[in-house]
């Protein structure tokens, strides 16, 4: 039992989103664990359901399984949901769990810095209104802040400042803007863009220019609603609802597999698919570039939200031309042609690097050791080495293009909740994963993201989406095996500071018939899935 009092442990979480919401409940509702503070640095929780309120927001996972396991929700009224409805269901799950008494809003956490002697972190906290300063300790860290948060802005396109009309980016959507009558430039044709277009694009009198760079696959939109009768046998008759989830979530998975090139006639099944639902939806003088030419998968397959009809409408147009810059009269090609616009709006996307991620462990900082390590390095995309009692949620190589990643998160958390037990219980001071363990799981990943679709094309998946540099965004595998590699800490993997790792073993293993049954599991996971057993 090491000195520090049970009760002095404390918890911060960094970001009220729904990684943030999630830590919480589980500290809470799992273990029974109140001195933990969230600091939000805006006014209200939901991250980025919260800040993207653009016409047309929605999920492209169904809803049913786009939510907290623990927490199920029977009366979603379709398949796929609008921003607004996702908002309100995190804020009631925050209500519920009476998450308020436990944060602090327009509250950042500026910073983190671990104390080795204390074996707790010194935290500088930012005051978002009056820009003061404060100071606090934590002896976990949740980095909770999310992976879609800072808008992304082509760094190629430059003149921005020039632009004599209204400009904002699809996460800072102007409302106060009318766009009626105008003629609008969107740059961009991703998962933002294809919402948005549609249902600006209605109003016959705002003509839409729609500048692309490269085509992406289109899968089509289920437009299920859930009958009042559905809704009723969802909240009364037990395992209904999660039976539904379950089969959401095994049907979802099964579609990994056309994210290996090794699969060549599912790949080769799956695109002619796509396509001759590309050739039935959009117009047919753009098809040429509006089929690609990379593998399904490789970019973000993306649920269609009724763009490639609204293509078809006379207010709306596709330029394929090369951006030069953004000028005062609108946008300017390489070929020399301005394009006049009144308004114009990027739909480019968010930077996936981890700019607040203001941590210094042992020796150096999160953002040093992804640069020495080719960029964003983690195992489980949750444990760096040398940051003791760090857990970043949807950190490196966790986003999936297939699954839900509230169901990666909460995996996640609950790999966490298991490291932090010992700590609150007074027996542990520090955990920081092993420099080996990291590099044998980071090589694993790698050796199988080289088979992957993910190398046929440039995306926001690389650290540089402008070229084929490392993927650190995606996992390469279905997301039943991302829970089942996170089921359960391995104590060894672990640099203890505290415990001897077979009193953990001991105090906090599984018994002697589920651990033989985890270990025949693992022979075969580790098998199909060539991972080096010491990883399970």
């Amino acid at each position: 039992m090491n000195n520090r009092a049970q009760g002095a442990v404390r918890v911060v979480i960094a970001g009220a989103g729904i990684a943030g919401i999630s830590a919480a409940v589980a500290l809470k509702e799992q273990l029974g664990f109140t001195n933990f503070t969230i600091y939000e640095q805006g006014e209200d929780v939901g991250g980025t359901w919260r800040d993207n309120t653009y016409p047309g927001c929605s999920c492209d996972i169904a809803a049913h399984w786009y939510s907290l396991s623990t927490e199920l929700n029977p009366n979603w009224p379709t398949y796929y949901v609008p921003q607004i409805e996702i908002h309100l269901y995190w804020k009631r799950v925050f209500s519920k769990h009476n998450l308020g008494a436990n944060t602090k809003f327009r509250t950042k956490l500026h910073s983190a810095t671990w104390n080795e002697e204390r074996q707790q972190y010194n935290i500088i906290l930012k005051d978002m209104h009056t820009g003061e300063e404060s100071h606090s300790t934590a002896d976990v860290l949740f980095c909770a802040m999310g992976g879609f948060s800072a808008p992304l802005y082509p760094k190629d396109i430059s003149g921005r400042d020039t632009f004599k009309g209204q400009l904002w980016h699809s996460a800072e959507w102007r409302h106060d803007v009318e766009l009626r009558g105008k003629r609008v430039g969107v740059i961009g044709n991703g998962a933002s863009a294809v919402q948005f277009i549609p249902e600006i694009s209605r109003d016959p009198s705002v003509e839409v220019v729609n500048f692309c760079r490269t085509p992406n696959w289109f899968v089509p939109r289920r437009h299920l609603q859930y009958p009042e009768w559905v809704k009723w046998t969802f909240a009364n008759i037990p395992f209904v609802m999660r039976w539904y989830r379950n089969y959401i979530m095994a049907r979802a998975d099964t579609s990994f597999l056309i994210f290996n090139k090794q699969n060549t006639r599912i790949v080769s099944f799956a695109r002619q698919r796509l396509e001759k639902y590309i050739t039935h939806k959009a117009p047919k003088d753009e098809l040429e570039k509006l089929i690609p030419k990379y593998l399904p998968g490789c970019k973000r397959v993306i649920v269609d939200s009724d763009y490639l009809t609204c293509l078809k409408q006379p207010n709306v147009s596709l330029n394929w031309g090369t951006i030069e810059s953004v000028v005062e009269e609108g946008v300017k090609l390489k070929n020399g042609e301005v394009i006049p616009l009144d308004v114009l709006i990027f739909g480019t996307g968010y930077s996936l690097e981890p700019t607040d991620l203001r941590v210094r462990g042992r020796s150096t900082t999160i953002h040093q050791y992804f640069k020495t390590h080719g960029g964003p390095t983690a195992v489980y995309g949750m444990s760096i080495p040398g940051f003791p009692n760090v857990f970043v949620l949807l950190g490196p190589n966790t986003a999936v293009g297939h699954a839900s990643v509230v169901f990666s998160e909460e995996a996640q958390v609950q790999y966490a909740i298991q490291m932090i037990k010992p700590i609150i219980d007074g027996r542990v001071k520090s955990f920081d994963i092993k420099e080996d363990v990291c590099s044998t799981y980071n090589s694993w990943l790698q050796l199988r993201l080289a088979s992957s679709v993910w190398t046929d094309c440039r995306s926001y998946y690389h650290v540089n989406r402008d070229d084929h540099s490392k993927i650190s965004a995606v996992f390469p595998g279905p997301v039943s095996l991302f829970w089942w590699m996170t089921r359960r800490p391995r104590w060894d993997h672990w640099n203890v500071v505290g415990a001897k790792t077979e009193d953990l073993h001991r105090h906090y293993g599984q018994g002697a018939i589920m651990g033989l049954v985890s270990l025949l599991v693992s022979l075969g996971v580790a098998f199909a899935f060539s991972i080096p057993q010491g990883l399970l």
